[in-house]
């Protein structure tokens, strides 16, 4: 497992490298003055050559990038150039409304969508299976905004049960926190609560016709036993890779959400970085993403063997 895991790490180093390639040219490659495209058409002379000399353009292009990879691995990420604050800075203070609602949403969804999904595989071509799939479907058709809309309309404004936007920190007390994370969780857990159901499903039917899972009910156990014990365990893969690759996804795709519930989270930032031109902000972004992206993968491959004895590295 270690020897597998330090194999797995090093692998993801050419993969990040070709990512900070990509997000380093990004910039540089794009046709015109690169100072004139994040400046603007209205720009002076004095605010190219700010922008010029603060993001090293008047260097060699190799020099560029050998300089701005050194920053990166001392986790200088750079300065915004509409804040003029520093990347991480900005980072650090949006990070926290992301990851409390990716981590609400994901908890909540495997809660509600793997029973769902193996009470459905286990009572398969009845009318419990086809309500879960009705549902299933619903969850795939209907956008995430309307959603969001019709929870703020029901919960917020007619019941007044909960506050209709904002976010608070978990420092400021939990009851807040917990008031503000509950309609965004619910939004974004429509689609992947249908996603994961299907999919565990799926793997349960796979795995409730094998000689294992009539020899463990010949052997008298108890039909949760069976599903939980022998069934779920062995059908458990396709699931988590679906769970960890919805989280990842969750991080860095909240853009509507956040919007819709005005929460200041890195999915808004990353739209401001887009439609400002903030290009530290926009590299910045991408690069935690991959990195996520690799993390998550990571963790996934790494989770196999304790789900399934079969699997050994």
């Amino acid at each position: 497992m270690l020897g597998y895991l330090i194999r797995r790490i090093l692998a993801a180093i050419p993969v990040m490298g070709v990512v900070a390639l990509f997000v380093f040219l990004l910039l540089r490659l794009t046709p015109g003055d690169p100072a004139a495209i994040l400046a603007g058409d209205n720009a002076t002379p004095e605010q190219l050559d700010r922008i010029r000399t603060s993001l090293g353009l008047n260097e060699p292009l190799y020099t560029q990038f050998f300089t701005w990879i050194g920053k990166l691995l001392h986790g200088d990420f750079g300065v915004s150039l509409i804040s003029n604050v520093p990347v991480i800075t900005m980072i650090g203070n949006r990070i926290e409304p992301t990851v409390a609602i990716a981590l609400a949403t994901i908890i909540f969804t495997v809660i509600v969508a793997v029973p769902l999904g193996v009470i459905a595989a286990w009572k398969h071509g009845t009318w419990i299976d086809r309500l879960v799939m009705a549902l299933s479907v619903i969850g795939f058709s209907v956008p995430v905004f309307v959603i969001g809309y019709v929870l703020i309309q029901i919960f917020a404004i007619d019941l007044r049960w909960l506050p209709v936007q904002g976010y608070r920190k978990i420092a400021s007390g939990f009851g807040p926190f917990l008031e503000r994370i509950i309609l965004p969780t619910l939004t974004l857990s429509f689609i992947y609560i249908a996603l994961i159901a299907r999919m565990t499903r799926a793997a349960m039917l796979d795995v409730l016709d094998e000689d294992y899972i009539r020899t463990a009910r010949a052997k008298g156990i108890a039909e949760h036993g069976v599903l939980l014990r022998h069934a779920l365990r062995n059908a458990a893969v396709p699931v988590i890779t679906v769970i960890g690759t919805g989280f990842a996804l969750l991080i860095s795709g909240v853009v509507v959400t956040e919007t819709v519930f005005n929460l200041p989270g890195i999915g808004r930032l990353t739209v401001d970085a887009v439609l400002a031109r903030d290009y530290p902000v926009i590299q910045a972004m991408i690069l935690l993403t991959s990195g996520i992206y690799v993390g998550v993968n990571l963790l996934i491959d790494l989770s196999y063997s304790l789900l399934d004895p079969r699997i050994r590295y």
